[in-house]
């Protein structure tokens, strides 16, 4: 069944697949794949596009929090000519400069056939957690006008909170990572 009235993640339809007792021939399994292999591969390859969509939604709402500064006066200037507002601008491009670097890294040793499912599992949790934070200072910088649909900083902020959750919630993206730190599974 389809999800209607959702707040988020709009342009897309939403549902549940619910199978029973279902049985599939031999001959229409996945040639060379036991197990969750074939599955989990296509779960890292989601997780490692959503580490670089949520940059292209922090990029946006960065994008928008400098020009809406430029154009934006009180007290007779713009305000971003505030410390403040400099402050925020500045932690906004770090934290995207960063995820961008990882999210690079991350596809050079894809290339390389190096890249494990824990480095695309901690890039997916890291660069959503980022486009979330950078999205929410930009709505601040923006003030009220942060919440109306004249910006995209919203809708960012709504797709963004359904991008945290699904492929992998953080908190499951942290024990994964926790688990190859250390070897042991928290998993219960």
């Amino acid at each position: 069944p389809e999800i209607h009235r959702k707040w988020s993640l709009r342009a897309s339809a939403t549902g549940e697949l619910v199978m029973d007792r279902v049985k599939v021939p031999k001959e229409n399994l996945l040639p060379g794949v036991v197990g969750l292999k074939g599955p989990l591969s296509c779960l890292n390859s989601a997780r490692y596009g959503i580490a670089w969509g949520a940059i292209g939604a922090a990029i946006d709402c960065y994008r928008t929090a400098v020009q809406y500064s430029l154009e934006r006066v009180q007290f007779g200037k713009p305000i971003a000519s505030f410390q403040l507002i400099q402050a925020k601008l500045a932690e906004m491009l770090t934290e995207i400069t960063k995820a961008q670097l990882l999210a690079l890294r991350l596809g050079q040793l894809m290339n390389e056939g190096r890249a494990t499912p824990q480095q695309i599992s901690m890039a997916k949790r890291n660069n959503v957690a980022m486009a979330l934070e950078v999205a929410r200072t930009a709505r601040q910088i923006l003030g009220g006008m942060g919440i109306t649909g004249d910006y995209p900083i919203m809708r960012h902020m709504m797709n963004l909170e359904s991008v945290i959750t699904y492929e992998g919630t953080h908190e499951v993206h942290l024990l994964i990572t926790g688990q190859d730190i250390t070897g042991i599974s928290a998993f219960v």
